[in-house]
């Protein structure tokens, strides 16, 4: 399953992909749930997220891997519960004198968890991350 979303911002691409380097950002892309940057380097952060689903509490980690082709990569650690696979990528294309911001998610489910009942969860997330990084990097200079 493959889901995006892009948006448009007035900053460069160099400018956008700098945001990564703060710890303060990553946090603020999980909307609603408790995350911390539990370790921090120069090329990759790793989160914990604490979440709610279905009534049932959880925890869910991901890897930022930060490129230097512009990109930012991650994945969610997989605990075998509803993920055999979940990662993605935000993209900064310059657009004009701004920059077109695109994530991507790719996911495959297990086998007992059919895709269409996960799409719409996956979706809401992809916009909570969207929003979250529109907010945040229109604040940013060029």
């Amino acid at each position: 399953m493959h889901i995006d979303k892009g948006f448009d911002v007035d900053a460069s691409p160099e400018a956008c992909r700098r945001a990564f380097d703060e710890d303060a950002l990553l946090p603020a892309l999980f909307p609603d749930t408790r995350t911390e940057v539990v370790e921090s380097s120069v090329s990759r952060k790793t989160v914990v997220s604490e979440y709610v689903a279905l009534g049932q509490r959880g925890e869910a980690t991901f890897h930022f891997d930060l490129d230097d082709d512009r990109s930012v990569r991650f994945a969610k650690v997989c605990d075998g519960r509803v993920w055999r696979k979940l990662a993605g990528r935000v993209r900064f294309d310059p657009r004009g004198e701004g920059t077109h911001v695109t994530i991507e998610m790719d996911g495959r489910t297990k086998g007992f968890v059919p895709e269409f009942t996960i799409r719409a969860p996956l979706e809401d997330q992809l916009e909570q991350m969207a929003h979250a990084l529109e907010r945040h990097l229109a604040g940013l200079g060029r």
